[in-house]
């Protein structure tokens, strides 16, 4: 299947991919901006600002907008991440012109009402305040702080009480003009959609968007911290983080079967030995996640308060075995499980503009799946070795925890499982 581009003269790409045996159209609009985009003052900016893009335009006001895109039977929504906001919707096929048009209403010309910023205000606060109830939530709030302290990746997405409440208006308008320019924003769709018809009308909608050039992201230095929140919950949920290489490196590949293989599926080093042989918990996975600079694997997991430090420990081990060994077989069912997922991503219209939008994004182009499929192919055992023991021999990791603490083990305990 191939990806269609076209670059508008201010510098905005719109990107298609046709799948015409579907009856249904994914579009959107991708934003190479989030929450890392935010000075300290403006934590919670980037969220916020999505949330009032659907609270009035010109020409809507928030219940026309959910009302029209129902009407037609289809669907609407946004989110904002560290480095990306989307604001995307599917509809029938007959229906993406509408969509569109709505998507780009809400994008360019929300009103940001005082009323609706006021009223919405008070939904962000309730929505941090169910986040810090949320221990799951909680914890990798804290985990990003632990590993990046005071940059912008070490923040929460969602902001701070403190921070939100004085937000303004202008201060949002502001974030906007600096972060909303042209060359970084994707216009993408796919589905049952003809491209040169799509690229006219997104030429239409978004062709007067302001260019420029971004903002420069400052590089974060990875902080092995301790962060924790004594609550009193029946289990204690713990992340344990490395640094690792960034989506542009070149052994990124090496880094998503070394995580898929220790925890990223019931046959897992983690869930295998962690759950299914000992006990020790419900929920465990491990997680590799990267930026345009920086990346991280670590592991979740929780346990009852008196398995928690037998939970570390053992968790600990797992992720140093595999410095020591690893099995072909481990390998092959990792690459296996990693080149499924790709082709499982062609079967659905919302997983694959919103993969190829990230994409280029993140590289300027589209990989073909063939190509990102024999990168994996290519892994090796030796690799992914040699790839886990840079990660993790002789390294402290970042470490949170929320829950009943009495029994945690200590950072330096957790430490000395690495430095063997």
């Amino acid at each position: 299947m191939t990806v269609n581009s076209t670059k508008l003269a201010n510098g905005l790409t719109v990107l298609t991919q046709a799948m015409p045996h579907l009856e249904t159209v994914a579009l959107g609009i991708w934003v190479k901006a989030g929450a890392r985009d935010e000075l300290p003052q403006e934590n919670g900016i980037a969220h916020f600002l999505e949330h009032m893009a659907f609270k009035g335009t010109r020409r809507r006001s928030a219940q026309a907008i959910v009302e029209e895109i129902e009407g037609a039977g289809g669907e609407i929504n946004a989110a904002t991440g560290m480095e990306t906001t989307t604001y995307y919707a599917k509809v029938l096929k007959q229906d993406w012109p509408l969509a569109l048009d709505i998507l780009a209403d809400i994008f360019s010309h929300s009103t940001l009402d005082e009323t609706e910023l006021e009223r919405e205000r008070d939904v962000i606060l309730q929505e941090i305040s169910a986040a810090h109830d949320q221990p799951d939530d909680l914890v990798f709030d804290l985990a990003q702080s632990a590993c990046y302290g005071d940059h912008p990746l070490g923040r929460s997405i969602l902001g701070t009480m403190e921070l939100i409440e004085p937000m303004t208006r202008d201060q949002m308008l502001a974030w906007r003009q600096r972060n909303y320019l042209a060359p970084r924003i994707v216009v993408c769709a796919a589905g049952n959609i003809d491209h040169k018809k799509f690229a006219a009308e997104a030429a239409r909608l978004f062709g007067d968007l302001p260019g420029g050039d971004a903002p420069t992201r400052a590089t974060p230095t990875f902080h092995s911290g301790l962060l924790t929140a004594a609550k009193p919950l029946d289990q204690t949920h713990i992340v344990l983080t490395f640094p690792a290489p960034s989506y542009r490196a070149p052994e990124i590949y090496q880094l998503q079967v070394l995580s898929n293989l220790l925890g990223g599926g019931m046959s897992s080093r983690l869930f295998q030995e962690v759950r299914e042989k000992r006990g020790l918990c419900y929920n465990v996975f491990a997680f590799g996640s990267s930026y345009e600079d920086v990346g991280q694997i670590g592991l979740y997991a929780a346990a009852t308060p008196d398995h928690t430090a037998e939970l570390l420990a053992v968790s600990s081990d797992v992720m140093m075995s595999a410095a020591r060994d690893i099995s072909p077989v481990e390998v092959a069912r990792a690459k296996a499980q990693l080149k499924a997922a790709l082709v499982m991503n062609l079967e659905s219209a919302s997983s694959r503009a919103d993969q190829i939008a990230r994409q280029y994004l993140a590289f300027g182009m589209v990989p073909k799946v063939a190509t990102l499929m024999e990168k994996i192919e290519a892994v090796t055992v030796d690799q992914v070795k040699t790839l886990a023991q840079s990660l993790f021999a002789s390294r402290v990791p970042a470490l949170s925890a929320v829950g009943q603490l009495a029994r945690l083990s200590s950072h330096r305990e957790v430490a000395a499982h690495f430095a063997r």
